[in-house]
């Protein structure tokens, strides 16, 4: 029996590790063809030489000269300074509202709470493109065409991030709460000072879950972003290929630059993400 759960184990690790590294592929080949010139991308490409970087004598310029001529072809720098501003806006926010709303519903009985609540959660099937032309009316009537206002506050509000707050805080202990309220703490005075401290792994799954949802955004900052100082870096990466000549070099540079935010904040946060994923499916 113990060798038998033993090879199961052993067959399991090993499918693991091979999904992972199926999965770990294509961002392996974007970064090494970051590092290569246009020939030897190509060259490569049907071999496994596609997965592995070039020699230091084999690359004119250094390892570097793509990621150089792609900052010195498009002002990078101001469309990632605008990313982070689009999204950092959203995550603070939208973690301040949404958290205030999924509180609301777990804790407070009011009436029709729970058709509130089926109506939040049934705003989740409505594709955003399907409301982007009133909502860019909207914003247009009230001059926000152009601005970071326009980009952060039509999607500050996010129906999952409400239902994920609410199903966290249903598994809250009460007596903590009710501890305050006897100690002559205010309501909104328990959020902030009980709750929230106590609460990290959800606003870090729900911050993640924001970031990589808006950093990828591209049709609404095309949409309402149209002067080029307000364009974000997924619509700067079309420059790379709406601009001839078409240099794949400097795509690969471009894209690796665009990931690494994604990476790295799910590298730091990833642990109260599990944590936070496994919290909000412990009620209904």
């Amino acid at each position: 029996m113990k060798r038998k759960k033993r090879i199961q184990g052993v067959v399991l690790y090993v499918s693991l590790i091979l999904l992972t590294f199926i999965f770990l592929f294509p961002l392996v080949w974007m970064l090494v063809s970051s590092l290569k010139d246009e020939f030897q991308i190509f060259k490569d490409m049907k071999s496994l030489k596609a997965f592995l970087p070039p020699a230091p004598n084999e690359v004119e310029g250094g390892y570097l000269h793509n990621y150089i001529a792609a900052f010195q072809r498009v002002d990078l720098m101001k469309y990632i300074l605008n990313s982070l501003i689009y999204t950092t806006g959203i995550i603070i926010f939208g973690l301040i509202v949404n958290s205030m709303a999924g509180y609301a519903l777990a804790r407070f009985r009011f009436p029709l709470a729970g058709f509130w609540l089926g109506v939040i959660i049934a705003t989740l099937i409505i594709p955003p493109e399907s409301i982007f032309l009133p909502l860019y009316v909207l914003v247009y009537d009230l001059g926000w065409v152009n601005t970071y206002t326009g980009l952060i506050v039509p999607f500050i509000a996010n129906a999952f991030a409400i239902f994920l707050f609410r199903q966290f805080f249903l598994d809250f202990p009460k007596e903590l709460e009710e501890a305050a309220k006897i100690d002559g703490c205010s309501q909104i005075g328990i959020f902030f000072r009980i709750i929230v401290p106590l609460s990290k792994p959800v606003f870090a799954t729900v911050a993640i879950v924001l970031f990589i949802n808006h950093w990828n955004d591209f049709l609404w900052p095309l949409v309402v972003a149209s002067d080029e100082s307000m364009r974000t870096i997924q619509i700067g990466l079309q420059y790379f290929m709406n601009e001839p000549p078409i240099k794949w070099g400097q795509v690969m540079a471009a894209l690796t630059i665009a990931t690494v935010p994604m990476l790295l904040i799910f590298a730091f946060l990833q642990r109260y993400y599990v944590q936070g994923l496994t919290h909000t499916g412990s009620k209904n």
